[in-house]
């Protein structure tokens, strides 16, 4: 059966686009803080690890999001 809207993919651009967005920012905010810089009005340090951790799950999430529309 055709689906129309293509909602059975869905599921799968969804986390393609999280993982995306979670590895863009977080690898953005590394970037920025290895140039010495803050966004303005925010307090205290930024957490590396916290920040390298999300980076990896954002990039397995985008992977597993694209292998899941390539497949399916």
């Amino acid at each position: 059966m055709v689906d129309i809207f293509g909602l059975d993919s869905l599921l799968a651009q969804i986390v393609l686009a999280l993982g995306a967005a979670l590895a863009v920012g977080n690898g953005a905010a590394l970037l920025v803080n290895r140039r010495g810089g803050k966004p303005r009005g925010e307090e205290g340090d930024l957490k590396r690890s916290r920040a390298w951790f999300l980076l990896v799950v954002g990039l397995l999430m985008a992977y597993w999001g694209l292998a899941s529309l390539i497949s399916g």
